[in-house]
């Protein structure tokens, strides 16, 4: 049986997790839903880093009048948004 590409796509709670994981050193365990991305020490250029990083996995375009995410479940959101609107 084949193989197909999306077979092994990411979603964007797994992509915010890997991120936050390899780049910052957070434990996997702290990155839930209502956690802020500051504490999890998510700078304004680590913000930029982390949706530049959802925009190459995922395949999409984040506009630069969005609002910043302040919690990882306002980043899913963002990203699963638009996820939604370029499979639509």
């Amino acid at each position: 049986m084949p193989v197909t590409p999306w077979a092994f796509s990411m979603n964007s709670t797994e992509m915010i997790r890997k991120f936050l994981v390899d780049r910052l050193g957070v434990e996997p365990d702290q990155v839930q839903p209502e956690s802020l991305l500051v504490e999890l020490g998510v700078d304004s250029l680590m913000l930029a880093e982390l949706m530049f990083e959802a925009e190459d996995r995922m395949g999409i375009d984040i506009p630069s009048d969005t609002e910043p995410p302040k919690t990882v479940a306002d980043m899913q959101a963002v990203i699963d948004a638009l996820t939604a609107v370029k499979t639509a």
